[in-house]
């Protein structure tokens, strides 16, 4: 893999595609993984219950972070190398190199921050290891070890789309992006399991941070492609994840239980524990976030201030329709009407804060890429 700069003459846009491609697809390849890790794993834990620290479910998660922590580090000697040569890095592979421990080394940004994701991963493991060897068996989601673990691979799925990001240029870079900001949304509605001990009645907590962070996710999108489709398709990729995954989930969670000969709970519900979490109207609400910001777009209204509108939109039709869900798919869930109405204007309001933060982490993005011949700045 050359990651020589154009500057220094190998330099046609298809060869820095090929350059920037493999690495990239390399990392989401293992972000992926370790999504499919986690959605058996929590099924496992619903369906069949015991374990231990090397189940075929964990391993998943474990080889996941192990491949992009091998990928990034591969990226970061090869940056290091072309860096002491004399050689210029070509920014748009994994982002502008920055010296790490002085200039032990050189790395680029996207790769630095998704490597560190894998290694703190391997702490949080050791961690996790400790813990279940003190404790037991324990199939809580917010243990603190298990909260390491789950934000040890969010950093690394940000390092992932800071790595697309960078090679916005390319259609693989953008679709990449936004294919990744979908692993990372779906990732999300686990991870704010831990704040279902945050009690804030009547509001439910759990699920107002799920429409928040959907719309920060759906919006950094649009702050990074500036153009129509982008929150949609990051909608569409959670809409896949999820269908796959609700399939997926009790199929891999009883053939795993055949296979090791653990009978599967009389209880079960057959409910996919976490493609349940999922926000199911998500596609819709981008939908109207699409046009919101199509009709500021063309009628020239204040563009810091249309990101904010559609993300508090959003978060009220997310909350809203997250608490019907949750009494379509869980029979015994039966919120009231302040409850719902609560979580709703709750939601609303963080959406605000949402669509706020989402555009200008979007454009947080587009600058790790070198701008483009003509690019407006004030796109």
């Amino acid at each position: 893999m050359d990651l020589t700069a154009p500057g220094a003459g190998v330099a046609t846009t298809a060869h820095r595609a090929r350059t920037g491609l493999a690495p990239a697809s390399t990392v989401l390849g293992g972000s992926v993984i370790s999504l499919v890790g986690l959605t058996w794993d929590i099924q496992w834990h619903s369906d069949v219950g015991p374990d231990t620290f090397f189940t075929l479910p964990h391993l998943f998660l474990y080889a996941g972070s192990a491949i992009v922590g091998l990928a990034s580090l591969a990226v970061v000697l090869l940056t290091t190398a072309a860096r002491r040569a004399g050689r210029p890095v070509d920014p748009r592979v994994g982002g502008r190199a920055i010296n790490v421990f002085g200039r032990t080394f050189a790395a680029p940004l996207g790769y630095l921050v998704s490597g560190a994701g894998a290694a703190s991963f391997l702490l949080y493991g050791l961690w996790d290891q400790w813990w279940h060897g003190l404790y037991g068996f324990d199939a809580v989601i917010d243990s603190p070890p298990h909260i390491g673990l789950l934000l040890s691979i969010t950093i690394s799925i940000i390092g992932t789309v800071m790595v697309f990001a960078s090679a916005r240029e390319h259609r693989w870079g953008a679709l990449g992006a936004l294919g990744s900001l979908s692993v990372l949304l779906a990732f999300s509605t686990v991870t704010v399991l831990g704040l279902q001990g945050v009690a804030l009645e009547p509001v439910e907590v759990v699920r107002a941070a799920t429409a928040l962070l959907s719309v920060l996710f759906v919006m950094i999108a649009a702050g990074f492609l500036r153009r129509t489709g982008a929150v949609l398709g990051t909608a569409a990729g959670l809409a896949v994840l999820q269908a796959v995954f609700w399939w997926f989930s009790p199929w891999a969670a009883r053939a795993y239980a055949d296979m090791v000969g653990l009978p599967v709970r009389d209880y079960v519900s057959g409910i996919p524990e976490m493609p349940s979490l999922m926000p199911m109207a998500l596609l819709p609400v981008a939908a109207v976030l699409e046009v919101l910001l199509l009709l500021g777009r063309k009628r020239g209204w204040h563009t810091g201030r249309v990101p904010v509108v559609a993300g508090g939109v959003g978060g009220l039709l997310l909350g809203l329709t997250l608490m019907l869900q949750a009494g379509w798919i869980y029979p015994m869930f039966h919120p009231d009407t302040t409850t719902v109405l609560a979580t709703g204007a709750a939601s609303g309001v963080l959406g605000l804060l949402g669509g706020f933060a989402g555009w200008r982490f979007g454009g947080m993005l587009r600058l790790l890429a070198p701008a483009t011949k003509g690019e407006d700045a004030h796109a």
